[in-house]
């Protein structure tokens, strides 16, 4: 059920559009159905149904097949699933979820499944140290005879602490036959998808409960305050999962994952740091504080050191083993270091290939270009890779000098071997070997003296 309008976000945003983890709310519940292995999934849209509709198809392409369905106007949480019937297949079990309750596991969801057993309605339910509020689940032993809400509940139904997710699983023929006789006889006016419950009751139809004491699972996304709670609860699960796998993380409450880390033996991650996207840590890579990493591999035994910005996008970065990034430094899209490459503070490196050995460490930038085994790389040099119009490549080939304030204005090749005079100007090839200076000449005048500043 992903309709509506989630006014208290108060933002223009469609609610299950607001991202968690980096990815929208409702990717995360199409995400669970696909580990699920569910043949078709229904999104019920709504409120803005262009806009969600559009980000459910920008979606990487699953096993699942999509579906959508349309509730205008929003009657309510049985009216929602109504719009859906002409999409469920009567041989099928239904499970309904909400597009902003993101968290649910999917074991918690195969359980639920197991326990509708295709002929019974299951719920899910959780067990609240303060069920104030919500609507609660009375029992006759291990059957659900009612939900009843908080302000109809006796007393006695008040001290229940069990109440309803709003997750529920039910064969598809029985769903069909319950939400045709819903009625909107209430102070809402609203089609209820509760009241199924009283009619399994009367027609004999088994109701369970799988009850859960985890309340992240079922938890909803109403406001910004309990996007930001989910958040933390989100990386503090992935965080827990990493370290399960040997991960050692200064401090697991101050780390972001909002993509996917795959992470060797021995890494070690400091405080602070952001990985996005495809990021791939080899055996004892050392991550420095307060790094964001994305679409990156990064080769054994590599420090990427505190401060360091490194974002592949579309092209990726690959950093080589041993190598030495930062601080303060940046990679971009293309960026391929070679084995103990470094690069150190206010570099920056895009669409560039450094072999082996080769180094740039201070107030540098690389771009477009090829530079070979153990080149050193001067502070305060750039390759001038851009015309106005088109990019050029630089070539630098192995154990070039390039001294300190140089422009290469690309495109050129520099000679292997050769040394590049610290202040030049290099606007043509140079041969091995050589050395190249092109700078205008010093000239100093005696006695100069400067301009006063007139009265």
């Amino acid at each position: 059920m992903a309709a509506g309008k989630g006014t208290r976000m108060k933002s223009a945003r469609p609610k299950v559009l607001h991202r968690l983890g980096g990815r929208a709310l409702l990717a995360h519940v199409l995400d669970t159905a696909v580990q699920l292995s569910a043949r078709r999934a229904v999104v019920i849209v709504g409120h803005q149904a262009d806009q969600v509709q559009a980000a459910v198809q920008a979606l990487p392409p699953t096993g699942t097949e999509l579906a959508f369905a349309l509730q205008e106007p929003q009657l309510g949480t049985g009216h929602a699933v109504q719009q859906a019937l002409p999409q469920l297949g009567d041989d099928a079990i239904t499970l309904i979820l909400s597009g902003d309750v993101p968290l649910t596991r999917p074991e918690t969801l195969q359980a639920l499944l197991a326990l509708c057993q295709g002929s019974q309605l299951a719920l899910l339910t959780l067990d609240m140290a303060d069920p104030s509020g919500y609507g609660r689940i009375v029992r006759d032993g291990q059957t659900v005879t009612a939900i009843v809400e908080h302000k109809d509940a006796s007393e006695a139904q008040r001290r229940i602490t069990e109440i309803y997710s709003g997750i529920m699983a039910l064969p598809t023929r029985l769903l069909r036959a319950w939400l045709a006789r819903l009625d909107n006889k209430n102070a809402q006016q609203e089609y209820y998808l509760t009241d199924i419950v009283r009619f399994a009751v009367a027609d004999g139809v088994p109701v369970l409960a799988h009850r859960i004491n985890d309340a992240v699972q079922v938890a909803g996304v109403n406001s910004p305050l309990q996007l930001a709670e989910l958040e933390r609860a989100l990386q503090l699960r992935q965080a827990r999962a990493l370290m399960e796998q040997g991960v050692r993380l200064a401090d697991p409450a101050r780390f972001d994952m909002r993509g996917q880390l795959r992470c060797g033996a021995d890494v070690e991650i400091d405080v602070g740091c952001v990985f996005e996207g495809q990021v791939e840590l080899g055996d004892g890579v050392r991550i420095g504080a307060h790094c964001v990493i994305a679409n990156a591999r990064i080769a054994a035994g590599a420090t990427v050191q505190p401060m360091t910005h490194i974002d592949g996008e579309q092209l990726g970065v690959e950093v080589g083993a041993g190598a030495i990034i930062g601080p303060f430094a940046r990679l971009r899209p293309g960026a391929q270091l070679g084995e103990q490459v470094h690069i150190g503070n206010f570099v920056e490196v895009k669409n560039s290939t450094l072999a082996a050995g080769a180094k740039a460490n201070h107030l540098a930038y690389l771009g477009d270009a090829t530079v070979g085994e153990r080149v050193n790389y001067g502070a305060g040099s750039i390759t001038a890779n851009y015309d106005g119009a088109n990019k050029h490549r630089t070539v630098i080939e192995a154990d070039v000098h390039v001294g300190s304030n140089c422009v290469l204005v690309a495109p050129l090749t520099l000679g292997a071997g050769g040394t590049i005079g610290g202040g030049s100007t290099i606007t043509k090839s140079t041969a091995a070997g050589a050395l190249t200076v092109a700078r205008g000449k010093q000239v100093s005048v005696a006695g100069w003296q400067r301009p006063v500043k007139k009265k």
